[in-house]
């Protein structure tokens, strides 16, 4: 029995250094490198091959203008004065991102969203549209089916549809004929942390000077660190390898506790703390209590006594006007647990936890989304 009570005490152990060393993270995921990040593009097209959806030109003359202009192009001559009703075909907006070190000939997914008036671009096609970075440079080229998620039911008296029906995507749909520009060879390497930490910075500062050496990592601020690496394309592939997949312990979040307004979800870290305190809302009585109790060593042969924890939550809707105090040792998780088996609305909740928050008692931030 007391071999098979230390194995487990083994196995508990391996399991807790295994996740203390799983918990530990890359600086690929918690930094990115300075100029290396992706490009929104933007262009304005026009879909074709709707089924009697598109935009009604008797109000949006853009569309038929769009038309003429594309029949143009294309070596079409119009009369003029010719007003085109093309309830096939819609104007539209298409979006894009460039990523980071994209080149000519790889593929983009593409955003297709109605701009006028058409009610669906189901079964769709858009044609070539030039797509354009801030600086009004063309990047990339999109055409392709539009692909709709939803699905619309009409009849003579009603019209039912299920999510949006001016909004597609086309996966693949663009073609990227222009690299972004790219960064200098720089000997100088910055590292950009997704969060401002001294104490997470300091951290990264450790990891790294124990592979580049202190005189090639200097840190510039609480976000930001600078390493001289290669300037050779091939050492420096090798050493930005090296550098990304850098295993770097992480500092506990701050304390914070998110509220959904719309639903009453309360979400928080585990740097939570509460203060003592009393509290009474309405006829709203909340006790929350938590006391330690030491088990005697005579319970457990050769082991020293331990201190269990008892941990109690529970709620009264009597007369209001009672304080109830709450011990330090209690968690904000009893209270809102509490909060929520009386079935009170988000707004209580949120009250009592901004008042909370107000007289000090919540040792955390508060956000309400």
């Amino acid at each position: 029995m007391m071999h098979r009570f230390l194995s487990q005490c083994v196995f508990a152990g391996v399991l807790l250094l295994g996740a203390s060393t799983a918990w530990a993270e890359r600086l690929k995921d918690m930094a990115v490198v300075s100029g290396q990040r992706a490009n929104q593009l933007i262009g304005y097209g026009l879909v074709v091959g709707l089924d009697g959806t598109g935009d009604n030109a008797g109000s949006n003359p853009v569309t038929g203008q769009t038309v003429l202009t594309m029949l143009n192009s294309l070596g079409v001559s119009v009369p003029a004065g010719v007003n085109l009703q093309a309830r096939n075909a819609a104007v539209v907006m298409v979006t894009a991102e460039l990523a980071a070190l994209a080149r000519p000939g790889q593929v983009m997914d593409v955003t297709v969203s109605s701009l006028a008036n058409a009610r669906s671009l189901r079964g769709g096609t858009l044609l070539m549209t030039p797509l354009r970075a801030a600086n009004g440079q063309i990047y990339g080229q999109a055409q392709g089916s539009v692909v709709i998620p939803g699905a619309s039911v009409a009849t003579a008296m009603i019209r039912t549809t299920i999510n949006q029906q001016s909004a597609g995507r086309i996966p693949g749909g663009a073609m990227v004929e222009q690299a972004a520009p790219e960064a200098d060879q720089n000997p100088v390497v910055e590292f950009n942390f997704h969060k401002a930490d001294f104490a997470q910075t300091q951290r990264a500062v450790e990891a790294l000077v124990g592979v580049m050496g202190a005189d090639a990592v200097v840190p510039v601020d609480a976000r930001t660190i600078a390493v001289r690496v290669p300037t050779e394309r091939t050492q420096r592939l090798n050493t930005m390898a090296q550098l990304l997949e850098l295993n770097i312990q992480p500092v506990p979040e701050i304390a914070k506790v998110v509220v959904n307004a719309r639903t009453g979800s309360v979400v928080m870290n585990q740097s939570v703390r509460l203060a003592p305190f009393a509290v009474t809302h309405g006829n709203l009585t909340i006790r929350v209590q938590a006391s330690n109790q030491v088990v005697p060593a005579a319970l457990m042969p050769r082991y020293r006594p331990l201190i269990q924890r008892n941990e109690l939550a529970g709620i009264d809707t009597g007369p209001a006007g009672q304080m109830v105090r709450v011990d330090e040792g209690a968690t904000l998780e009893q209270v809102v647990r509490a909060i929520n088996l009386l079935g009170a609305t988000p707004q209580d909740l949120m009250a009592i936890l901004q008042a909370m928050k107000s007289a000090g008692a919540l040792r955390a931030e508060l956000e309400i989304i």
